[in-house]
């Protein structure tokens, strides 16, 4: 079935208008008439259809600013913490290997001294805002540009790019600073502090490999006393036995 011709009273009325132009004794008038009807009714339609497609075209813009803002928001939740708005732990984990297949860089990672004792007698809604307000602490400490995560509980880390280790542990007594600076009022009305372990690490270390690091010397920073920095490669080496000879093991008659 061939397809309608939407237009054919027009054709048909442009037809006859041309049939009485050729004709020099017919009467145009009525031809005339009869298209300027239909050419009225044409330009009435040509005005809805492009009201129509106007319409369209601002529906499927707002449609698509939507979908763009449902993206942005999906890949926020996918990748930050919903808390404290930092990043989460694998973004972190991106982060930093990303940051290691181009450079050197510094794994800082610091844990919020006494935690379950401010839960225990505060709260957790306490807990949860001295959380938040140690992650707005490292952003106006560093800015948008350095990438800042919640790995844990009450653990943060930040991914400093650096090819100095001695700048990295400044970095650390910095963060170990601002934190104990930081003023929390009622119900805690006591100052927080942080246990803070640094790791540098050169270009194509592993992630895993620069993570052991700094939690050793998180741990090392706890075994110390706690609100202070250790470096991990300025922590002693383990001290190792020499294996006993069979000699010594052997007991003498």
């Amino acid at each position: 079935m061939a397809d309608a011709d939407l237009f054919a009273l027009e054709s048909a009325a442009l037809a006859n208008a041309k049939a009485a132009y050729a004709d020099s004794c017919a009467d145009p008038r009525a031809a005339l008439a009869e298209m300027i009807v239909h050419y009225e009714r044409l330009m009435r339609e040509s005005r809805r259809l492009i009201r129509r497609s106007d319409r369209a075209e601002l529906d499927m813009n707002q449609m698509n600013r939507q979908l763009h803002e449902l993206a942005q928001q999906l890949e926020y939740r996918a990748t930050h913490d919903p808390l404290s708005g930092a990043l989460n732990r694998a973004a972190v984990i991106e982060q930093a290997s990303d940051c290691l297949e181009h450079g050197d860089m510094a794994l800082i990672v610091l844990d919020i001294d006494h935690f379950k004792w401010i839960n225990d007698d505060f709260g957790h809604p306490a807990g949860d805002t001295v959380i938040k307000t140690v992650v707005n602490c490292l952003k106006a400490l560093f800015g948008p540009g350095i990438a800042i995560g919640r790995v844990g509980g009450e653990e943060f880390s930040v991914v400093w790019p650096t090819s100095s280790p001695e700048e990295a542990k400044e970095v650390g007594m910095r963060i170990c600073d601002a934190i104990a600076d930081q003023v929390f009022g009622a119900p805690i009305n006591r100052q927080i502090t942080a246990s803070v372990g640094v790791s540098w690490n050169s270009m194509h270390t592993s992630f895993e490999l620069a993570y052991s690091r700094a939690d050793e010397a998180l741990y090392a920073a706890k075994r110390a006393g706690r609100n202070c920095v250790k470096l991990y490669s300025q922590l002693p080496l383990p001290v190792t036995l020499p294996p006993a000879s069979e000699d010594a093991s052997t007991p003498c008659h």
